[in-house]
């Protein structure tokens, strides 16, 4: 095995490891990961296209990453910063603020796809 095969498998575990810990640690990332599998499953109930599944994997990666930074943001500035400190707050405020963007954007995603295929279903063509 070559040294750059070996860096890359050490980096995946790295990468599955901090995965691990932030679904252990972090609920708002668990609500994230638990909305996200209530519209994988309303995707496949209504057989939604491939097309649609290309925004709605999108939309979920850009919730999951967003939160994933802004817990690591936060680690950071209590890391650097313990003490309760105006500019920190300031700093996990955007970071926090990220994520609500990237959830809003998201769940607009998910009603423009969502709303049509259920009217379809209830209400018919």
């Amino acid at each position: 095995m070559s040294d750059k095969q070996g860096k890359s498998k050490f980096g995946f575990s790295h990468a599955l490891n901090g995965i691990g810990k932030i679904i252990r640690t972090e609920q708002n990332f668990r609500f994230h990961m638990i909305a996200s599998l209530f519209v994988i499953v309303a995707g496949i109930i209504l057989r939604l296209s491939a097309f649609k599944w290309i925004f709605i994997v999108l939309a979920i990666g850009l919730v999951l990453v967003a939160e994933i930074l802004n817990t690591v943001i936060e680690k950071m500035v209590d890391y650097v910063k313990p003490d309760i400190h105006p500019r920190a707050k300031v700093i996990k405020d955007m970071a926090a603020g990220a994520v609500l963007i990237a959830s809003i954007v998201s769940a607009t995603v998910g009603l423009l796809i969502f709303i049509p295929e259920l009217y379809r279903l209830f209400v018919g063509s």
